[in-house]
């Protein structure tokens, strides 16, 4: 475990060092695209941000070779040597994406042609274990397009998550760390050395997650970009093909006893890995679903952009951007740990989905919240923030103004919390009504003054 921590805190110094000076290349290089309409954020942001953690892998898995217990995994094994073949392919298309717009049909050939070279080097399933049946086992096409499809699959789903500050990062690093509890488990806890690579591979992909974050949270001072966000797709993808198709089911049989088909049903953890890729598609491919319908029924094209996303949802309904971003961290934890927890529990599978019921239903209250704001009463007001106080219309100025000169506004104390409720309102309103700075580059070291909208539907510019 020690070794694995240690891999997880180097690549994660390495990807947080780095990233501050590949933002201030990003602004240089221009790798600064406009503003769309369907985008969140207001301000010109660098991307490029997958260098960072692209060299952050490098830096984990050069560690990881010199490390007494992990160099193992690189004699037996060629899967980290494939896995950096592949990242450095889709990193590369990612970086001239971010650049210069590349067309989606070359980046999915690009993302095809990556995972083909990790098949090449060994890194594909071999087999699969089905529930009543046992181990299936797979021929070579059957195996390259299985492992192409999940590839593929993985990455354009941790892409199309990425619409919020630090989502994407965040919700891939919660997928890694529940990734990382079972694979170590098989590993250390049943002795299958085959699960090694995907253990380590979930270590470093919380590291790179780890280490960028601080640079992406609300508001972001870079993005991640293409290059980033399939690159930690493709190692989510990676450790899944590796444990699922290497991990031969016999060996866990020896540990356990019994029949193969036994053995099936007592070691659901052999299953997990086909579902793990599926906690971050899950979000994303309800919100895919819900954005073909919304835009079918509407008469438009399925292609067509629009703010109609899950994270737009949460902005409108009245969460603020961290807010949201936490709202979604809750429901990826839910079901990657969810899904961790009944392959661990299987027996007592009940209690384990009560326990995410539970929670569901909480998420369900946090999620609806905004919609239930309390408002305090007229004497309160002068105690609370302005969002829980209630709006002074016009009668109620008219209404006052005269129980003030009739005498019976004499209460010092009331009047006083009259007034600082009506100073605070208008602050407010002004406060709303500011001109709109120009807008420069976010972070510590930007490029012009920070700009601030009264509104964000009616701002040119978004995330």
């Amino acid at each position: 475990m020690r070794e694995y921590l240690l891999t997880l805190c180097i690549t994660a110094a390495v990807t947080y060092l780095l990233t501050g000076p590949v933002r201030k290349f990003a602004i240089v290089a221009g790798a600064m695209p406009e503003i769309r309409a369907r985008d969140v954020h207001r301000e010109p942001t660098p991307r490029l941000g997958g260098i960072a953690m692209f060299f952050g892998l490098c830096a984990g898995l050069l560690v990881a070779d010199h490390l007494t217990n992990l160099d193992q995994v690189y004699e037996s094994s060629n899967e980290p040597r494939a896995l950096l073949s592949g990242a450095a392919l889709i990193w590369l298309i990612g970086v001239l994406d971010d650049k210069f717009e590349i067309d989606a049909l070359i980046k999915l050939g690009g993302q095809m042609i990556a995972a083909g070279v990790m098949v090449m080097q060994g890194l594909t399933i071999l087999w699969l274990p089905i529930p009543g049946v046992g181990t299936v086992s797979l021929t070579q096409w059957q195996g390259t397009l299985l492992t192409v499809a999940l590839v593929v699959i993985t990455i354009n789903a941790v892409n199309f998550v990425d619409g919020l500050d630090g989502l994407a990062a965040g919700m891939v690093c919660i997928a890694a760390a529940a990734f990382f509890l079972y694979a170590y488990r098989i590993w250390y806890g049943y002795g299958i050395e085959s699960a090694a690579p995907a253990t380590l591979f979930a270590a470093i992909l919380m590291g790179m997650c780890l280490g960028f974050l601080p640079h992406n949270m609300h508001p972001a001072r870079i993005f991640m970009g293409d290059s980033g966000s399939m690159l930690i797709g493709l190692v989510l993808a990676a450790g899944a093909i590796s444990i699922t198709g290497q991990v031969d089911p016999d060996a866990l049989e020896l540990n356990l006893g019994g029949s193969t088909r036994d053995t099936t049903h007592a070691m659901l953890p052999v299953f997990i890995p086909l579902l793990m890729p599926l906690t971050i598609i899950a979000i994303p491919f309800a919100d895919l679903v819900l954005a073909i319908v919304r835009r079918t029924w509407n008469g438009q094209s399925p292609f067509a952009a629009d703010r109609g996303h899950l994270h737009h949802r949460l902005l409108e309904i009245g969460h603020s951007h961290s807010r949201a971003v936490l709202i979604m961290y809750f429901w990826s934890a839910l079901i990657a740990f969810g899904a961790v927890a009944y392959s661990v529990h299987s027996a007592s599978g009940m209690w384990v989905m009560l326990t995410i019921v539970a929670l569901s239903f909480v998420g369900l209250v946090l999620l609806l919240l905004p919609r239930f704001t309390p408002r305090t009463p007229r004497w309160a007001e002068g105690l609370v923030p302005p969002r829980y106080r209630r709006r002074r219309t016009a009668a109620d100025e008219a209404s006052a103004a005269s129980a003030y000169e009739t005498g019976e506004g004499t209460d010092g104390e009331s009047d006083g919390g009259e007034e600082k409720a009506e100073k605070a309102e208008k602050e407010e309103k002004e406060e709303g009504e500011q001109t709109p700075i120009p807008a420069g580059v976010n972070g510590a070291t930007a490029i012009g003054a920070r700009s601030r909208f009264s509104d964000r539907r009616k701002a040119s510019s978004s995330r």
